[in-house]
């Protein structure tokens, strides 16, 4: 998905551009798109032209085809996913004359942990698998230090991580986040129950995969766009 990714953002500074350039050359001459200064009288405007322009993109046509096959997944599982997302992606290619659509949260499918047996993964190899902070050095994760946290907690769900998270999801977040960017540490002098483990969030190892603004308990987490610039620096694509 990088190649649409790409795209889409190309789409989206040239309707913003044409948006501020329009109106004449005159209006050309002192937009913030050239002078990069914003006039207190300029008419604040809704950039329309993003979504006809990507609906006129290749990046449509691609994601079109495919717009029923994770929904396969979640709905009818493995085996009839992996059949309807064939005939999807190699015979109607799209054509489908009807759209699945993602009727609940996928936070609202996370279920108590005491619904399930707990997983004992192999310990890394060094060779084929790797342990988490390994894979996240070779992402090249960076953000500014003294930039403002990306990731914060909704204030009206501020007792999700204190109370609901570790005690009834055993803290799901901290085992699903691919850089580490959630855990739970015990404070001083607690006695070692998981109520008294405060959450810590290490937003600067964040890779922007977004997982936790959807898969959190609750959605607690409010997920923002860092500074310009932050966030893994893959070397090889």
């Amino acid at each position: 998905g990088s190649h649409t990714a790409i795209k889409s953002g190309m789409i989206a500074a040239e309707s913003v551009f044409e948006a501020l350039v329009d109106g004449g050359e005159s209006a050309a001459e002192s937009a913030v798109a050239v002078t990069g200064e914003i006039s207190s009288g300029e008419v604040v405007k809704e950039v329309t032209s993003y979504e006809e322009q990507m609906n006129k993109s290749w990046v449509h046509e691609e994601l079109y085809e495919v717009r029923n096959t994770h929904e396969a997944f979640a709905r009818w599982g493995l085996l009839p996913g992996l059949m309807y997302t064939g005939l999807a992606t190699h015979i109607t290619k799209g054509r489908e004359p009807w759209t699945l659509s993602h009727e609940e949260r996928d936070a609202n499918k996370t279920q108590p942990a005491d619904q399930f047996k707990p997983i004992q993964y192999p310990t890394p190899d060094g060779i084929i698998t790797f342990d988490l902070l390994t894979n996240l050095q070779r992402s090249g994760t960076y953000h500014e230090d003294d930039q403002p946290a990306h990731l914060r907690i909704k204030s009206e769900l501020s007792d999700i991580p204190e109370s609901v998270s570790m005690q009834i999801y055993a803290a799901p977040e901290q085992r699903f986040c691919p850089a580490g960017v959630y855990e739970y540490v015990e404070e001083e002098g607690s006695t070692g129950g998981s109520g008294d483990k405060k959450l810590v969030i290490n937003a600067q190892n964040c890779v922007h995969c977004k997982c936790c603004s959807i898969k959190m308990p609750h959605e607690y987490i409010n997920w923002t766009v860092p500074e310009g610039g932050g966030g893994p620096q893959y070397q090889v694509m």
